[in-house]
């Protein structure tokens, strides 16, 4: 079950990450490096200020993936040999949550983004050799499996950044 999209306003939001490359069929193998974000951020004595995330960087669905394993914090941190800081920018955003096995985030993406094209929606994205470089799409785990294993009621929000209106 997912609601209907919407055009939200976000405000920029700084994360510390794990950036992994990975094919599409092996993204859900990265879901555990959320422990090693949440335990350097531990080590430091910061504490997260949200709901983890995947930032998709770069996305090339017949090849790799760019993806931030991401937690976000109240402000920007250093990040060092195993951990990039990032932000996630401001702007508008389409979103849509969804509650619901993991699996069917692909579906609910796919309706997102035919949903965009039908409005007229342009992306922050750009195409380029090595797949679609996104200036801001995430997919935000407002559930955690920990206090609810049934992947059946997990909430999840998509909010991918529009492109900058024309001025």
């Amino acid at each position: 079950m997912s609601a209907a999209p919407e055009i939200v306003t976000r405000t920029e939001q700084p994360y510390a990450a794990i950036r992994a490359r990975v094919p599409w069929a092996e993204l859900a193998g990265i879901g555990p490096r959320f422990g090693e974000v949440f335990a350097w951020l531990g080590s430091r004595g910061l504490a997260p200020s949200g709901a983890p995330f995947f930032q998709y960087n770069v996305i090339d669905m017949t090849g790799e993936l760019e993806v931030d394993v991401a937690v976000p914090v109240a402000t920007a941190v250093a990040g060092d040999e195993h951990m990039v800081s990032g932000v996630l920018p401001a702007g508008r955003y389409v979103t849509v949550t969804h509650v619901g096995p993991p699996a069917e985030l692909a579906g609910v993406t796919k309706s997102l983004l035919d949903w965009a094209a039908a409005q007229g929606l342009t992306w922050d994205m750009t195409p380029g050799e090595a797949g679609e470089r996104w200036g801001g799409r995430a997919e935000i785990y407002l559930t955690d499996p920990s206090e609810e294993p049934d992947m059946s009621k997990w909430v999840t929000q998509l909010a991918f950044r529009l492109a900058d209106p024309p001025e």
